[in-house]
């Protein structure tokens, strides 16, 4: 027989750790069992995907559902079991694990459902499937009596089987919904380690659980419903850590939800990896900024530049939809976490927030948006609320007046305080934070504007109007493009509410805009193109070749720029800063 876990993620550099782990722990009970991994991405054409399925012609399938796959595991569940009748297919994963019974009834392809954590029940479900021998659909081909009989005793005693197995829900093939009680939570430890040949994640991000569970309870996240938190053994933890050193793998993403709820757990992590740093590898963590204290501030310190992302949850600054959201954050406390670590300038900082939370209107949201801007994170992640089937706030949905998406991924619409024009108006702000600000490719022009603007919300937010207005939304964008449109947008301020008869706007000459664009747009890459505004450099060449002895052997290694204001600037691709990736820079003139 064979078993075929397929993940569809949503990048290729993804992986998903969850099917990895499942096959881990079915080979360490089944060692001869034909468990395989298949995976995708919704980028896929799901045609391909679909040919794919069926010629690796599995007995039993099992898809691994989030909020960002589930449309499209539906659509290849209802193809797939028309091309292939006689295969089981089962789903698991957080976005089937709360409504299982609904599911079935809505997906009569599906067999049944894993519901919660997948390590405990997979190698179980496996067992009933090798004592049956076959798929339970594969088994109406018989055809005479007596193989009718038989197959008929071979279901019945599977069916009986799967009703005394936890953290299931199935459809027998009379049709009758079993819903099962949850699984005991695993032992962390007992599980095995997934990731013993490398050689599928080339280029990919690896993600790694030391812990599971949260300790908070924050109402629109699933971790909320177990309070718990449960810890593989630390011993554990490093070696396999001294694995992923030793493979030199470019990423470790860790996906505890709170990586810094223990201290001890957190230090001996971090302290680890600073002592057996290998000079490439980045390690990701979630953590709580307000948990830190002086001394997790002070190994952090001494990480390599870049060695370290710190990812981190603000979520909102009003205080009234912090309690209302049951969480507990010490806000002037984050400030001042964020700020240290910043002042290092050695770890890659991403904080979030929230739109559509209970008591945040748009004022109010852009209050938090300008507090959390003005920590200088490496970027601000403006997320949207997903209504989580499960989560309290799914719970609590009728008394916010919550209006959100019927399908996945259940993004607000609107709230008692946050009417859907102005969701609208954080959907352009977003996409314009995206494109200007964590791309991290406009540094030098956004601390201008962010001088010239009252604050950096009303920055992006005239921005967003300025792409609406002409008709820019919606294109993809070359990278070049983007400073051309910001040069645009500036000399239309510079038209509006400059000095008249100056080209200055809030005392900046259009020179100074424009030095500033052409500094950010050889920041990041030497460009085969120059953006339009740019002054012509053929004047300059000679000059350049006296400053810069051996310029034309250098190539694309290096780009130097003469300035309106009179300054010349070398930008040095070979010494890029590890925290943003942007070149050396060094004045020559």
């Amino acid at each position: 027989m064979k078993f075929l876990l397929v993940a569809v993620n949503a990048k290729y550099i993804h992986s998903n750790p969850g099917v990895y782990s499942l096959k881990k722990c079915a080979d360490q009970v089944f060692p001869s069992a034909c468990t395989e991994i298949a995976e995708y991405t919704i980028n896929h054409s799901m045609d391909q995907v679909l040919e794919d399925l069926f010629l690796r012609r599995p007995d039993v399938v099992g898809f691994s559902c989030y909020i960002w796959n589930i449309k499209e595991i539906r659509k290849l569940v209802r193809d797939l079991h028309k091309v292939m009748p006689g295969t089981d297919i089962w789903l698991g994963g957080p976005e089937v694990s709360f409504d299982a019974p609904d599911i079935l009834r809505k997906e009569p392809e599906v067999l049944g459902v894993m519901k919660g954590e997948g390590e405990m029940v997979f190698p179980r479900l496996l067992g009933c499937y090798r004592r049956l021998g076959a798929s339970v659909r594969g088994l109406d081909g018989d055809k005479s009596r007596e193989e009718e009989k038989t197959k008929k005793g071979r279901q019945e005693a599977f069916w009986q089987e799967l009703k005394e197995l936890p953290g299931i829900a199935f459809c027998t093939g009379q049709g009758d919904i079993w819903d099962l009680e949850p699984c005991p939570a695993a032992d962390l430890s007992r599980l095995p380690f997934p990731y013993m040949d490398l050689g599928e994640f080339e280029n990919r991000v690896v993600y790694y659980e030391s812990s599971r569970g949260c300790p908070f309870s924050c109402s629109y996240c699933l971790s909320s419903i177990d309070k718990s938190v449960r810890f593989r053994d630390m011993a554990l933890v490093l070696k396999e850590l001294d694995f992923f050193l030793e493979q030199k793998v470019p990423q470790v993403k860790f996906v505890d939800r709170t990586f810094n709820c223990k201290k001890s757990h957190a230090m001996a992590v971090w302290r680890h990896i600073l002592e057996h740093d290998n000079g490439v590898t980045n390690f990701h963590f979630e953590v709580a900024a307000d948990l830190m204290d002086e001394e997790e501030l002070e190994l952090l310190g001494k990480m390599r530049p870049g060695q370290v992302q710190l990812e981190i949850g603000v979520q909102s600054t009003n205080m009234q939809t912090i309690r209302e959201i049951r969480r507990k954050t010490d806000l002037e406390k984050v400030r001042r976490v964020v700020a240290r670590i910043h002042a290092k300038n050695n770890i890659h900082q991403h904080l979030d927030l929230i739109a559509g939370l209970p008591y945040e209107d748009y004022e109010s949201f852009r209050r938090s948006f300008n507090a959390v801007y003005g920590m200088e994170p490496q970027q601000l992640q403006l997320g949207f609320l997903k209504v989580l089937k499960g989560s309290y706030m799914h719970e609590m949905s009728g008394r916010y007046q919550l209006l959100y998406r019927e399908e996945p991924p259940y993004e607000v619409l609107s709230t008692r305080w946050m009417p859907y024009a102005d969701i609208i108006r954080l959907k352009g702000i977003e996409t314009m934070v995206e494109a200007y600000y964590n791309s991290g490719q406009f540094p030098n022009t956004l601390r201008l504007l962010a001088f010239a603007y009252s604050d950096a919300f009303c920055l992006f937010e005239a921005l967003a109007v300025f792409y609406k207005e002409r008709k820019l939304n919606g294109r993809n964008h070359s990278r070049l493009a983007r400073y051309e449109i910001l040069h645009d947008f500036i000399e239309m301020l510079t038209e509006k509410q400059g000095e008249p008869g100056k080209r200055t706007w809030r005392g900046i000459s259009m020179e100074d805009w424009e030095d500033a664009l052409v500094c950010d747009c050889y920041l990041r890459e030497n460009c085969k193109s120059r953006p339009g505004f740019a002054r012509d450099l053929a004047p300059f060449k000679e000059k350049f070749r006296l400053l810069v002895p051996g310029l034309r052997q250098l190539g694309s290694q290096i780009h130097i720029e003469a300035l309106h204001c009179g300054e010349v600037w070398l930008f040095d691709y070979r010494k890029r800063d590890p925290l943003t990736g942007n070149a050396g820079t060094k004045r020559l003139e």
